[in-house]
């Protein structure tokens, strides 16, 4: 009842103040900066204020492998809402979300995803999703940045890890950058599927070695999918705050 009451009363108004004061700030710049850059910082900024008022106590494992002025496709499992910020706060390189075409259509929210230059892909219709990904590696190619994707396509029920669609892969090998599997523990117990309410906890976030991809065609694209699937099961699977479910129903 007391950890409920905090939430209430403490936590909740908080990550809304926060919100709204980062929120509008970003908006502010987004006025006068085309390149997302900016937008990205105050967004990791927000994040990482929006942790500690949580009291979400987040530990980074792996960060030497990745260069953070270099370009990758960040593929990670995804728990809960809670992972967006977590990720933002956790890897220091200029990369950009691709996320259901939904979340454009929020008021504010909108607004600064597209300003900030995440991408929409809209899960119904196969031409627009194909067009969005082809967006994606061209802006890999041109603007020497990431983007992160969660390529079970939505957020795994009880920590189960989902098979890997094969969006992501295709933007890897089509833009010629390594493909880079994160595991993510814990936040489904900080903001739970279905839950509103956020309360403190722990996070473990891992970045596995960066797959190559070279010399691949995107013929290749599901077997890389297998490959980055395997990586991150293999980083989830000892973490004691991954759900005991995990490890016997993972698809390979």
């Amino acid at each position: 009842m007391l950890a409920q009451l905090r939430a209430l009363f403490i936590i909740d108004p908080l990550i809304i103040i926060c919100t709204v004061l980062y929120g509008s700030v970003n908006l502010v710049v987004s006025l006068f900066e085309t390149t997302g850059r900016k937008q990205v910082a105050i967004a990791r900024a927000w994040a990482r204020m929006l942790l500690r008022v949580s009291f979400v106590d987040m530990k980074v494992e792996g960060l030497e492998k990745i260069d953070p002025n270099g370009s990758y496709v960040f593929v990670a499992n995804h728990l809960s809402y809670m992972d967006t910020p977590c990720i933002l706060a956790a890897i220091p390189v200029q990369f950009r979300f691709m996320a259901k075409k939904g979340l454009f259509s929020i008021p504010f929210l909108g607004y600064h995803l597209s300003r900030a230059g995440h991408i929409a892909v809209p899960r119904d219709n196969p031409r627009e999703a194909i067009k969005a990904m082809s967006e994606a590696g061209k802006m890999i190619r041109e603007r020497g940045i990431s983007v992160l994707i969660f390529p079970e396509g939505g957020r795994s029920p009880e920590a189960k890890l989902q098979p890997f669609k094969e969006g992501a892969f295709y933007i890897a090998i089509n833009s010629g950058v390594p493909v880079v599997p994160v595991s993510i523990a814990g936040s489904e117990q900080v903001l739970p599927m279905g839950s509103g309410t956020v309360s403190p906890g722990k996070v473990l976030i891992r970045i596995g070695d960066p797959i190559p991809t070279e010399g691949l065609t995107v013929k290749d694209r599901g077997k890389l999918a297998l490959g980055s699937h395997d990586a991150v099961y293999e980083l989830l699977k000892d973490t004691n705050l991954v759900m005991p479910k995990l490890e016997a129903e993972a698809g390979v």
